[in-house]
């Protein structure tokens, strides 16, 4: 066994050309069973009665609770360098309660 540290392995991430222009978004619909978390990406435009699923990533709770501290820190990091991002409607010193609303039953069209 040698004494030397592990060097850490380095990833070569590819960002095709669609995947490059992103996805807008503004509602987040949030499910989960005991084996995967399931976030539906939509975004809900004034006038417009129905949404549709834009995107949809499936992750296991690990990488969900992974997810969620990278979230935190980017957040954390990019209030430190623009200041307070300000969420509308929400009162002073009260955090949100929730993104979104998931529906009662899953819906899947």
């Amino acid at each position: 066994m040698s004494d030397q540290p592990q060097q850490p392995q380095q990833i070569n991430i590819e960002l095709g050309e669609k995947e490059a222009e992103g996805i807008y978004s503004n509602l987040a619909i949030i499910t989960h069973s005991p084996a995967e978390f399931v976030i539906d990406f939509t975004r809900v435009l004034p006038g417009v009665p129905k949404a549709r699923v834009h995107a949809r990533i499936v992750m296991t709770p690990q990488h969900t609770k992974m997810l969620l501290g990278a979230l935190r820190d980017n957040v954390e990091k990019f209030e430190a360098k623009f200041g307070e991002i300000k969420i509308a409607g929400e009162m002073a010193g009260t955090p949100p309660t929730h993104f979104s609303v998931p529906p009662k039953e899953p819906r899947f069209h």
